[in-house]
């Protein structure tokens, strides 16, 4: 069974940074896109960046050039490196990958304020 675990989400001031993970288990996630994806009180769930099996990466234009995503495939692990942090980033993160069908982590809140 495909579990997915986030951690590392808080609260922040606005410019600061954070790590997320999300820990994997249940498969063999070497050869599976990994997403992050944000959900706002009030607004729909949206993708925040993407990385492929191979390394490749797209982001939302909202964070380019502020958050960096990587993956770990010997830990099954896929991170998101937050800089620059805004108070519009504030949301709770969820970590999706797509095996037959979606599975999603519990979510992890990140909130960004002074």
């Amino acid at each position: 069974q495909v579990q997915l675990v986030e951690s590392g989400g808080g609260l922040v001031q606005p410019g600061g940074s954070l790590r997320l993970s999300c820990a994997a288990s249940g498969s063999n996630f070497r050869f599976v896109a990994m997403a992050w994806y944000r959900q706002a009180p009030g607004k729909q769930r949206e993708l925040v960046a993407a990385i492929t099996s191979a390394g490749s990466s797209n982001y939302a234009d909202s964070v380019k050039g502020r958050f960096s995503i990587s993956r770990d495939n010997a830990k099954n692990t896929v991170y998101l490196q937050m800089n620059s942090l805004k108070p519009e980033d504030t949301a709770v993160y969820y970590c999706k990958v797509s095996i037959i069908r979606d599975y999603w982590g519990q979510g992890t809140q990140v909130t960004v304020s002074s």
